[in-house]
């Protein structure tokens, strides 16, 4: 009244209700989000370092502190050092692939054409299909003897048929040499990744401006120039994230290689993943195991910070 400005306050004696106090609000609606967390990743991780500090087995998971002895027993450990670098490569290899292929795959899937719900069903089938599943029928796939991708091959005179490219009588055992063991493990891993891969990079495509391409058509880009220059470029922080997901799933992954080759054949095809089980459930060690997760942790960290800021230079305002 008269000019001055007239304040609101709250019938319950000045102080309003948890609806009006939103930071207070907000820290109740996160809570249950934070306690999922902390119960599902923090308490498995401080676990973790405490079992890699002692001398617990499964016979006896009693605490007692040895110091580093079991990370310097891991690193000693050759087929350690071989399961790293297995990781490592399966990783960059598999994911390369993915994202080249998800690429052109997303790209075609923005064109219209007959039968494009199918092709998107079955693009999509692999990654609603529990992954267990999809691997046992992968490993029925690559059997050595009933595997049907040696039929098709006899089937084109590729395989087993004299001139052939392989001759008669030739078996190919795809879990039991090492360089079509690692190929075969690369290539599930693939098939998992692809779908998840393929709808992210849909996304970053179909969030391009259209005008934006039109208007670099009309000034006379040709279609290479035209994904240089700017689809690349505008989808590149989505690109990053697609490959931030597909390492994280990769290099953390028992499945693929628990079902189809064990850590065969001779550890060649062992990673991180699976020898932390072998060693710290199957050989009973449990401060091992334990230790040579933690090396999983440092590295997933890095890749994720390092992705994270390339992505966060490269967006478009």
């Amino acid at each position: 009244m008269n000019g001055q400005p007239v304040s609101i306050r709250p019938v319950d004696g000045g102080r309003g209700g948890l609806q009006d106090r939103e930071s207070a609000l907000a820290k109740l609606m996160i809570a249950p989000a934070i306690l999922v967390i902390t119960a599902m990743i923090g308490v498995p991780f401080v676990l973790a370092v405490l079992y890699s500090l002692s001398d617990a087995t499964t016979g006896d998971p009693s605490l007692k502190f040895v110091g580093l002895r079991n990370f310097k027993a891991a690193m000693e450990d050759p087929v350690f050092r071989l399961s790293l670098r297995n990781t490592v490569f399966f990783t960059l290899v598999s994911q390369l692939i993915v994202v080249l292929l998800s690429r052109l795959l997303a790209t075609a899937l923005l064109k219209s054409f007959r039968g494009k719900w199918l092709v998107r069903f079955l693009i999509m089938l692999p990654w609603t299909a529990p992954i267990s599943l999809g691997v046992i029928g992968w490993l029925w796939m690559l059997d050595s003897i009933f595997s049907p991708i040696d039929w098709v091959l006899r089937y084109v005179g590729l395989l087993g048929a004299p001139g052939a490219l392989l001759g008669a009588g030739t078996n190919l055992y795809y879990l039991g040499i090492p360089g079509l063991a690692i190929s075969s493990i690369i290539l599930v891993d693939v098939w998992r990744i692809l779908p998840l891969a393929t709808v992210i990079q849909l996304a970053g495509l179909s969030s391009i401006p259209k005008d934006l391409l039109e208007a670099a058509e009309v000034d006379g880009a040709t279609p290479w120039r035209r994904t240089w220059m700017i689809t690349i470029p505008l989808t590149l922080p989505i690109t990053s994230i697609a490959f931030l997901f597909g390492v994280v799933f990769t290099f953390t992954d028992l499945v693929v290689v628990y079902v189809l080759t064990r850590g065969g054949p001779v550890h060649t095809t062992q990673v991180l993943s699976s020898w932390t089980f072998f060693k710290g459930i199957e050989g009973g060690d449990l401060a091992q195991g334990a230790a040579i997760s933690l090396f999983m942790f440092p590295v997933l960290a890095a890749v994720a910070i390092l992705i994270l800021r390339m992505a966060r230079r490269t967006e478009v305002v």
